[in-house]
């Protein structure tokens, strides 16, 4: 767990992050993002959730050769089944009548545009991106070498996170309710995208009471 003297938090890096991520990096006032590991299937590096008017809906980012061991840094994109413009799509369908869509839409829109070779960039751009509209400031750096065991300095937060794992299990995230577009229960820990349309410029004080560390 996380100690007084830790003040940074080694992570992989997700597509457009769960809340639960967001909850987990408050504390931390920098992040190491893990980009000399092999890429891991079935994992948030390349889907995340948001919420749909008939259910929750999975989003994934294609790649090519994910069956193979390549670096998630050295992972690219397949563009071949148009993802970025079907993505745009669902998104807006779920999040076009939310309080805060007009003012945010136009920042996440522009990325899909600009078509990735590589899903380590359109991460980490996302995720910029996510810190910016937050109003989040953190320090930001990569690892250079891959290191099995991190530094005892540093909150190993690696595979801790992931879709497999029920949200009220998480050591990181405490959900708190808010608004939704859709449903009368409260969906967790979807991508932090539903909570920045749907709850704007209040979303940072609900990551707070979000977080269990």
């Amino acid at each position: 767990m996380k100690t007084l003297d830790t003040q940074s938090v080694l992570i992989d890096l997700q597509y457009l992050p769960s809340i639960e991520f967001f909850a987990c990096i408050q504390s931390f006032s920098e992040i190491i993002l893990e980009c000399n590991e092999n890429y891991i299937k079935q994992s948030y590096r390349n889907r995340c959730y948001i919420l749909g008017s008939n259910k929750t809906e999975m989003l994934i980012v294609p790649v090519v050769d994910g069956n193979k061991k390549i670096l998630i840094k050295d992972m690219k994109i397949d563009y071949s089944q148009r993802w970025n413009i079907n993505h745009w799509r669902t998104i807006s369908a779920a999040y076009g009548k939310s309080p805060f869509y007009e003012f945010y839409s136009d920042y996440f829109r522009n990325i899909y545009d600009k078509k990735h070779t590589y899903l380590w960039d359109l991460n980490l751009e996302m995720l910029t991106m996510c810190l910016k509209l937050l109003r989040v400031s953190k320090t930001i750096r990569q690892t250079e070498v891959y290191e099995k065991e991190a530094n005892s300095t540093v909150f190993d937060a690696r595979n801790l996170i992931n879709p497999k794992k029920v949200s009220d299990s998480s050591q990181f995230y405490l959900p708190s309710p808010y608004q939704q577009n859709f449903g009368n229960e409260f969906v967790p820990n979807l991508s932090i995208i539903d909570l920045l349309f749907c709850r704007g410029n209040q979303a940072t004080e609900i990551l707070k009471k979000s977080m269990s560390i």
